[in-house]
């Protein structure tokens, strides 16, 4: 039996688990929609901008762990992904991105539609193809979903020029790929952490994403508690261990609190978990943790030593480092050291104000989070709601927290929202956004209408860029440029053109009871609420600071 390479790459899909793929049509990827709309049983979601796309992608792989697919036809179709993929890279998300391209004769003549697709997704992908022959596909799709999700996940590239999708071939056995093994655990490294752990006085649990990659936030917390150690999260690792956990000592860096980054000043062991040492989380590195000894596992190994030097270093899957120590753990209760920190907690408490006010910054975030169980997903896009999200939602979960870390791609949220909501379409879907950031993929309004998903976008509309805004009033002498808008955008009437249902609380006369019953309702909704263009996100971290030099709040 013979079938082109279009369909080919159908089935190889099908084979790897692949039911849902968002994308946009074009010329050099129409043999493969065309194959698509034959076989029928993969669901294509259209996007309304190829970023969209991959930003669907990604939100379906964050909420379920398993690597989500987005298509795009050549030149602008491919350029138009680059964000969302580069997003991927930096938080480590497995996504398999497919492009049509230009025939191989006509490669490397500038003709229509064309870029070195290769060339250009190599800064920003784990792995990438150029596919020459058809009968290089099933090696090609095995690898891509196989790399994806090994070892650190990440985006792999597979550009497929248009007379590859058309080539005939024979068919070939088809089936689904082996990740790789995860590196041996070396057992001598795990003995000497766990006896730095047992002797430390003042040890301190940091966790980041790759806890929540790895599928190990249960074994994260059990050690927690066997060692009465005190436990801070990234921005990433949120919803590792829940935030009323009494060893969670919520989020660090620029903006967390400021005693969580007293802690870790304070600390004569840190315990680095799945997370790299991004500068937003530990400020001046030469300052972070002074006092502490470094413990670093984490799955790749380029990491180790790369910010911070580690004492003890261990390459591995976090659930199997983990697996392996703590059996060598003992159980402490630490009273001196959690006295202590609870002692700094009393005296520096993350401040909230307003979080009685729904029509507020923390207000509304503590609103809707009253509203809602912890089976529901928040995502956010990029900006001060962002991080009065971080800091005021109770996240009890993992992959219950979506949101741009490494990138910091505005236009995240309401794309990646979408995707979710197909990934887990039982789970009620939240999007924090500004009015900045929702701007920057409004149009994807129109594929959650057209999905029909249910997906609740709350949108804190200051009328400005908020973190530009904040930062040049504290940093620039308070010349505001270029970080307010001159008029206001109607965007409860911009969500119903779209499809959408709208609540605008501003309006409403009890705003409590309004956005209950918008978050209870089925299929997407706009919430709409003004927020104070002068509100700041507090504490923070100047930037350049050590984390100990936090003003505000």
């Amino acid at each position: 039996m013979e079938m082109t390479g279009a369909q080919l790459l159908v089935r190889l899909l099908e084979a790897q688990g692949v039911d849902t793929i968002a994308g946009i049509p074009g010329g050099a990827a129409l043999p493969l929609y065309d194959a698509l709309a034959s076989a029928g049983t993969i669901r294509h979601v259209l996007a309304r901008h190829e970023q969209g796309a991959g930003f669907i992608a990604q939100g379906m792989a964050r909420a379920s762990g398993k690597p989500g697919v987005c298509l795009a036809s050549s030149g602008p179709g491919a350029t138009n992904l680059v964000t969302a993929i580069a997003d991927a890279k930096l938080d480590s998300i497995p996504l398999v991105c497919i492009t049509g391209q230009v025939p191989l004769s006509m490669i490397g003549t500038d003709a229509f539609q064309e870029v070195d697709t290769y060339g250009l997704s190599i800064p920003v992908t784990k792995h990438n193809y150029l596919v020459r022959r058809a009968e290089d596909l099933p090696q090609v799709i095995s690898d891509a979903f196989r790399i994806a999700q090994s070892g650190r996940p990440g985006p792999v590239w597979v550009d497929i020029p248009k007379d590859v999708q058309t080539q005939r071939v024979a068919a070939p056995t088809v089936s689904a790929c082996v990740p790789d093994q995860t590196p041996e655990v070396r057992e001598e490294a795990v003995l000497r952490a766990a006896e730095m752990i047992n002797r430390a006085e003042r040890p301190v649990l940091y966790l980041g994403g790759g806890v929540i990659a790895s599928g190990a936030s249960h074994l994260a917390t059990t050690l927690a508690e066997q060692a009465g150690l005190p436990t801070t999260m990234t921005l990433m690792a949120l919803g590792a261990m829940p935030v009323d956990h009494p060893l969670a000592i919520g989020m660090l860096g620029m903006h967390g609190a400021r005693y969580t980054n007293y802690v870790l000043q304070e600390a004569d062991l840190l315990i680095c978990v799945g997370a790299r040492f991004d500068d937003r989380a530990i400020g001046k590195a030469a300052q972070f943790c002074p006092e502490a000894k470094i413990i670093h596992i984490d799955i790749d190994a380029s990491e180790i030593d790369k910010i911070k030097t580690a004492h003890i270093g261990i390459q591995g899957d976090v659930t199997a480092v983990l697996e392996r120590l703590l059996p060598h753990v003992q159980v402490q209760l630490r009273k001196k050291w959690l006295s202590r920190v609870n002692s700094l907690r009393s005296s520096h408490p993350l401040q909230m104000p307003g979080l009685d006010d729904p029509r507020s910054h923390y207000g509304l975030v503590s609103a809707v989070a009253a509203c809602l169980d912890d089976e529901a997903i928040i995502t956010t896009d990029v900006g001060q709601h962002q991080m009065w999200v971080a800091q005021a939602y109770p996240f009890r979960r993992p992959r219950q927290w979506l949101t741009s870390g490494g990138l910091g791609t505005m236009g995240f949220g309401l794309p990646a929202a979408i995707g979710a909501a197909l990934a887990e379409p039982g789970r009620k879907v939240v999007c924090f956004s500004g009015d900045g950031s929702l701007q920057m993929n409004i149009q994807e309004m129109a594929t959650a209408a057209d999905e029909g998903v249910d997906v609740k976008i709350i949108l804190m509309n200051n009328q400005s860029l908020g973190l530009v805004h904040q930062q040049q009033d504290m940093f620039y002498g308070k010349r505001i440029f270029a970080a307010d808008y001159k008029r206001p955008t109607d965007f409860i009437r911009i969500a119903q053109g779209f499809g959408l249902d709208a609540v605008d609380l501003d309006r409403s006369a009890h705003p409590r009871a309004s956005l209950a019953e918008a978050l209870a309702s089925k299929g997407p909704t706009l919430i709409h609420c003004s927020i104070d263009v002068n509100q700041k996100v507090f504490p923070m971290v100047p930037p350049g600071a050590a984390n100990i030099e936090m003003i505000g709040g």
